[in-house]
C-alpha cells in the first residue's frame, strides 16, 4: 500500500467539517483530492466508476436520496457527473440537521448547470486543492513559516537544499503527488501525459464542446510564454495566428481559456487594489498563471535542460511554481495571494492577504545577488506607498529566491528566502 503523503488541504478539510454540512473539494485532475478525501471519508460512492457510472447516473435522476445513504462523511467521488446530487445533497443536509455529512469531489465545473436549483449557502463550503508545494512534496525543508512571519516573529533561521539543477527538475515535475516518488525520467513523462489529456479530451468536458487538438496546443503554449504576464486575448490569438494559417479570433481564444478555468488548469491572479498614497492608476488586469509550473513547461515542449540554457524561461516558470506554493499555503491561513501593478511601473509579483486584514509582500526572484537587490528596492518602494493611515503597514516584506542555501533578513528588514525552506 502506497504511503499517504500529508497535504495542508489535510487540517482545512476538517475544519470546514465541522461548520458545514457539505464540503466540495475542487481543483484539477490528478492533484490528490479524491485520496485526501478518502482520509476522512466512512463511505465513498465513485460516481466515474466503469462498471457503475452509467447506473449512478441513471440512480442520480430517479431516486439520488438512495446514492447519499451511508456512514458520514460519505464522499461522492466526481459530483459533477451528476449536478442533480447538488440538490440531493442541500435537502439532506437540511433534514438531517448535522454537520459533516458530505465531501463533493471535482475536477471540473458542471458542464450543465440548469439542473441545479440552489446555490448551497449555509449549507455547503469549497476547499480549492491545487497539485503539491514543495513543502508537501518533502523538497523543502520547512524551515521559515508564514505563519510566523505574519506572527510577528522577525528572527528566521533556515538552509534550503535545492540546487539550481534540482529546481529545474522540480519546475518541470511539478506536484502531482503520484510523480513524486517516481525516477526522475519518469515523473518527468507525467506533465506531459496531462498536458496531452487536457488537449485532446479534458478540455472538452467543460462545455461539451469539441475543440481541435491542434487549437488547443496553440492556445496553451502561447498562454505558457505570457506566464506572470497580463496579455489580452487580442495578444494570445495573434500569438496563435503566427502559427495557424486560420489563425484563432479573442472569442474563441477567451471560450477556450473559460473551459481551461472550469478544469482547474489555468488559475489566475486578480489584482490587489490597496489604499495608497499617491492617486496613480492600479491596473486590474488578472495575471496570466498555470495552477502548476509544470504544464507550462509541457505546452512548451521544454524540460530542465532547456530551463538551464535560457534562464529568462525558467524565471517565468519557476515565478509559477511560486504562486502555486503561496497558494496553498494562503489557504492554510485564511488568505488570498494578489499581484501589484500600477501605471507608475511599481508591481509587487505576490501579495498574500488574510482576511483579519494583515498582508505579506513578496518579489519572486531566481537568485543572485543583483535581482535579489532589484526585489527588496521594490518592496521597499511599494511599502512606502501603502496610506499607513487607512491599512494595516506589510507584516513582512519577502524575496523569495529560487537559489541560495540560507534564509536570512537583511539589515534594512527585508527577508531573503529560498523557496526550500518555506512551508505554511
Amino acid at each position: 500500500m502506497k504511503q499517504y503523503l500529508h497535504r495542508i488541504a489535510d487540517s482545512i478539510l476538517n475544519r470546514k467539517l465541522e461548520g458545514k454540512g457539505a464540503v466540495l473539494i475542487e481543483g484539477p485532475k490528478w492533484c490528490g483530492k479524491t485520496t485526501t478525501a478518502e482520509q476522512l471519508a466512512k463511505s465513498i460512492l465513485y460516481m466515474d466508476d466503469p462498471e457503475k457510472k452509467d447506473q449512478n447516473i441513471t440512480m442520480s435522476q430517479l431516486n439520488p436520496k438512495r446514492l447519499l445513504s451511508g456512514l458520514t462523511p460519505r464522499l461522492i467521488d466526481e459530483w459533477q457527473l451528476a449536478p442533480k446530487l447538488w440538490d440531493a445533497i442541500r435537502y439532506e443536509v437540511d433534514h438531517r440537521g448535522e454537520l459533516g455529512q458530505f465531501i463533493l469531489t471535482g475536477s471540473a465545473i458542471p458542464a450543465d448547470t440548469r439542473e441545479i436549483t440552489h446555490s448551497g449557502t449555509g449549507r455547503f463550503t469549497w476547499l480549492t486543492m491545487r497539485p503539491m508545494s514543495l513543502y508537501e512534496s518533502g523538497d523543502s525543508t520547512g524551515d521559515v513559516s508564514l505563519k510566523s512571519l505574519f506572527d510577528g516573529n522577525t528572527e528566521i533561521d533556515g538552509v534550503s537544499h535545492i540546487n539550481l539543477e534540482r529546481l529545474a527538475f522540480l519546475t518541470c515535475r511539478g506536484g502531482w503527488p503520484q510523480s513524486v516518488p517516481m525516477r526522475e525520467e519518469i515523473a518527468l513523462e507525467q506533465a506531459f501525459d496531462y498536458y496531452d489529456a487536457v488537449v485532446h479530451s479534458d478540455i472538452n468536458r467543460a462545455d461539451n464542446v469539441q475543440k481541435n487538438p491542434e487549437r488547443v496546443r496553440l492556445l496553451m503554449r502561447s498562454y505558457a510564454r505570457h506566464q506572470g504576464g497580463q496579455a489580452p486575448n487580442t495578444v494570445i490569438a495573434q500569438d496563435m495566428a503566427a502559427n495557424e494559417e486560420r489563425g484563432a479570433d479573442p472569442e474563441t481564444v477567451a471560450s477556450y481559456i473559460n473551459a481551461l478555468k472550469k478544469i482547474f488548469v489555468v488559475e489566475d491572479m486578480p489584482a490587489w487594489n490597496p489604499n495608497i498614497r499617491s492617486k496613480t492608476a492600479i491596473r486590474s488586469s488578472d495575471t496570466r498563471y498555470y495552477i502548476d509550473s509544470s504544464i507550462a513547461a509541457a505546452a512548451l515542449g521544454i524540460g530542465p535542460n532547456d530551463l538551464m540554457g535560457d534562464l529568462k524561461t525558467f524565471g517565468f516558470l519557476f515565478e509559477t511554481l511560486c504562486v502555486r506554493d503561496l497558494r496553498v499555503f494562503a489557504d492554510a491561513l485564511n488568505g488570498n495571494v494578489y499581484h501589484y501593478r500600477d501605471r507608475d511601473g511599481q508591481e509587487v509579483d505576490a501579495v498574500i492577504h488574510l482576511r483579519n486584514g494583515s498582508y505579506g509582500l513578496v518579489e519572486i526572484k531566481l537568485g543572485g545577488d543583483k535581482l535579489i537587490e532589484e526585489g527588496a528596492k521594490s518592496l521597499k518602494a511599494m511599502a512606502a506607498k501603502v496610506d499607513t493611515d487607512k491599512m494595516k503597514t506589510p507584516s513582512f516584506s519577502m524575496v523569495l529566491t529560487g537559489t541560495g542555501d540560507y534564509a536570512y533578513r537583511r539589515p534594512d528588514g527585508v527577508y531573503v528566502v529560498p523557496v526550500g525552506c518555506l512551508k505554511d
